[in-house]
């Protein structure tokens, strides 16, 4: 019979070592696992862990790290289904009669609960059926049990030389893109590089006639030919002048030339990344994302304005002393190359850890990157709880982690780099030895031999120096992987291939059966929904029910699954992104305002705008008075996320932001939620300007501020469940009346504490 092959759950996690002793106390002998899951919540949703595996004959589950232990035997009618709902995931375990189980974790945990959920289907399929799955063996290592795949036999947790595969040095040919706008300043650099290596080669050349025909014939008592001296001192002096004017002009061209590559390397990544969807960026962290611009794109330029210029100048060097070597005589050419196999032979044997481990030094450096990136933004909150100490000490992690690489990666180059040297020297050492027998037996002359160890000299230091730029050319191949990550990474929102332009928008928006996924948890589903031109919409709803999710869709931050929202009768996904976008004014819970004056900020969505559209957006949003309080006036200047100003401030600036290139749609997710009454009320008057003949979409987690609404969407699970008005929905006494009533409750039960009065 075949046996059963199923892939794990969780190939990329090792086990936690406190689960692994009581786990390998309950298995039986011959039992696998294929499949676990450690959840995070219980039965009340406080946080606890509990560790549930899936072996081919049950479900095993462990609690309090393995001090509890229950099974469930597998059988024809057991069934896992999952769930969740306000941000919690179920899984629960069901007979053909009764729950048997239930286990509650949050959605970080969601795909990893789908992947069990899975593998628990194909094993009962198996069961049932006794086919063999169709995914690959593994095998899991005995010390955590970190499923391995088919072709790994080693632990990357346990065994710390287990290596990734490293970045390939052809990537630099993808800069060719970069660099072919260049192409015919490159052309001349190379030019001038092949006109000034042929100069370099030119005086050890000299050295045979002033060593044969001047030199020599004095010691033997001959007079000195003046003229001769004169003219061959005249060529070594006017040959190394023309070496350093051309040396001068090849390496200032190659220069700008590799300045302006970098410079248009830096300004395409931005510029894609800035195109790329929200999707991308909530997997990234910023410090490694302004790495990759800066540092990597820093590291390519000098790679192409210098390693590469003299890489490219060594090898030129090599071949023609080469051919020059084998010119004056070949015998002695064969044994000045005899190191060269062995060195290229040690090149080859180190090039791969060298690149597995700059690539691993660029992955830790980025995490120094990111401790900074958090930190110096989030200062105030690590001063306001007192956690220098720890941020230093996070820093000081990471920063030790770097230098532990550092020092892996500095073992192998210190080695390899005195060993080249040392073949350099001992292969310097045969070309004396057999120069010298070559001269004893009047095989060559004294100025030929001397001719020869020049560029001997010559050729064994550009060798060694080729052989250097083995490190510097794994680390910029690492870079330009990291930055090729970046641009071979397509926008899940892509621009329409036939834009359709709109000559006036009135603002109708109409959601037929959307439907959105974040990974395998439905956070959209079915959902229909159409608003009028002018029409203001209050989204309600508890915690994870969808509301900001729908907001992200009509803003077209993310598309649709499944489904289609239209603008005036026309899918957004047929309009030009930036042109949908400019109709959309967006007022969040958080403003965010830019490092700058309070001008430039107001004015961030029409930067050309007067100081008197400025200031007329500004009275609107009741913005006007505080800043004229400000000792600079709009030309005041506001720290980076809006430092220096209190929160309604910031919101006011938002609003003016909004109101400026006045949108035919705006929305206001939670845009009163975080401020006091007081000021709440202000924002509530620019507010009233701002939805005055515009499509307004509303999201309010306090259900009394839209009342000024004209149809609230109750929605539930990303479904809408209810959609009225507020007297409506409260005669309904449905979903919108039980938020309201608890709302209610909450308030009241608040001012009961802070006046000291309610029921004994």
């Amino acid at each position: 019979m075949n046996t059963l092959t199923i892939s794990p759950s969780i190939p990329d996690r090792p086990l936690s070592a406190d689960w692994v002793k009581s786990v390998q106390t309950q298995l039986f002998a011959g039992e696998r696992i294929h499949a676990w899951l450690e959840t995070n919540l219980d039965e009340r949703l406080n946080f606890s862990r509990q560790l549930l595996l899936l072996t081919e004959h049950r479900v095993l589950c462990f609690s309090g790290s393995g001090a509890e232990f229950r099974e469930f035997s597998l059988s024809d009618g057991l069934s896992l289904r999952q769930s969740d709902h306000a941000g919690v995931g179920c899984l629960g375990l069901f007979s053909a009669e009764i729950r048997l189980a239930r286990w509650f974790y949050t959605m970080a945990q969601d795909a990893d609960a789908t992947r069990f959920v899975r593998q628990f289907g194909q094993v009962l399929e198996y069961l049932r059926t006794g086919q063999v799955s169709a995914n690959a063996a593994h095998s899991y290592c005995p010390k955590c049990l970190t499923p391995l795949p088919s072709d790994q036999d080693t632990c990357t947790y346990c065994d710390p030389d287990a290596e990734e595969i490293p970045p390939s040095s052809w990537v630099l040919l993808r800069l060719w893109r970069f660099a072919k706008p260049y192409q015919w300043q490159l052309l001349v650099g190379f030019l001038l590089m092949l006109a000034s290596t042929a100069a370099t080669l030119v005086p050890p050349y000299l050295t045979m006639p002033l060593m044969d025909n001047v030199l020599i014939p004095y010691q033997n008592g001959a007079p000195i030919d003046v003229p001769a001296v004169s003219w061959l001192l005249a060529g070594l002096f006017g040959s190394a002048m023309l070496a350093w004017a051309l040396g001068w002009a090849k390496t200032y061209i190659l220069a700008l030339v590799s300045e302006r590559i970098g410079s248009d390397l830096r300004i395409i990544t931005y510029d894609h990344l800035l195109h790329l969807s929200l999707e991308y960026f909530g997997g990234k962290r910023t410090g490694d994302l302004m790495a990759r611009i800066g540092s990597e794109s820093d590291r390519i330029c000098v790679f192409l304005s210098l390693y590469l210029l003299d890489f490219a100048t060594d090898v030129l060097m090599i071949v023609m002393t080469a051919v020059i070597l084998f010119s004056i005589n070949p015998w002695l050419a064969l044994v000045t190359l005899l190191p060269l196999p062995i060195i290229v032979w040690m090149i080859h044997l180190v090039r791969h850890k060298l690149s597995t481990g700059f690539e691993k030094i660029d992955r830790v450096w980025s995490q120094v990157s990111n401790v900074l990136a958090d930190t110096i933004p989030g200062i105030r909150v690590v001063k306001a709880f007192a956690q220098e100490k720890r941020e230093s000490a996070r820093f000081r992690v990471a920063n030790e982690h770097n230098l532990a690489v550092n020092d892996r990666i500095n073992k192998i180059w210190s080695l390899f780099s005195p060993s080249v040297t040392l073949l350099t020297e001992i292969g310097l050492l045969v070309v004396w030895a057999f120069g010298i027998w070559q001269v004893s037996n009047d095989d060559i002359s004294v100025g030929v031999l001397t001719a020869f160890l020049a560029y001997i000299s010559r050729f064994y230091t550009r060798l060694d120096s080729m052989s250097r730029i083995v490190s510097v050319t794994q680390k910029t191949a690492s870079g330009a992987k990291r930055i090729f990550d970046i641009l071979d990474r397509v926008s899940t929102v892509p621009e329409a291939a036939k834009p359709v332009h709109l000559d006036k928008v009135e603002g109708r928006i109409d959601i037929r059966a959307a439907g959105f996924r974040y990974g395998n948890r439905a956070v959209i589903k079915g959902l229909n929904l159409s608003i009028a031109p002018g029409e203001m919409i209050g989204l309600v709803g508890h915690s994870g029910s969808g509301k900001s999710t729908l907001v992200n869709l009509m803003c077209r931050f993310y598309d649709v699954s499944e489904g289609s929202i239209s603008l005036d009768g026309v899918n957004i996904r047929s309009l030009p992104i930036a042109e949908y976008r400019g109709n959309i004014g967006l007022v969040l819970q958080e403003p965010f305002l830019f490092f700058g004056s309070i001008a430039d900020n107001i004015a961030y969505g029409k930067p050309h705008a007067s100081r008197a559209e400025i200031v007329a957006a500004a009275r609107a949003a009741h913005a006007h008075e505080f800043i004229l309080r400000l000792p600079h006036g709009y030309d005041s200047q506001v720290g980076e996320r809006g430092h220096g100003l209190s929160g309604g401030e910031r919101q006011r600036i938002s609003i003016a932001r909004a109101l400026l290139i006045d949108p035919r749609i705006l929305i206001l997710d939670e845009a009163t939620s975080s401020v006091d009454t007081e000021t709440e009320k202000e924002i509530q008057k620019a507010l009233d300007n701002l939805v005055r003949g515009r499509t307004t979409i509303a999201i309010a987690h306090r259900l009394s501020t839209l009342h000024k609404a004209d149809r609230l969407v109750v929605l539930d699970r990303g479904e809408v469940v209810e959609v009225g008005s507020h007297d409506e929905l409260m005669e309904k006494q449905g979903a919108y009346f039980r938020l309201y009533q608890a709302q209610a409750r909450n308030t009241d039960g608040a001012m009961d504490e802070q006046t000291g009065e309610g029921e004994a």
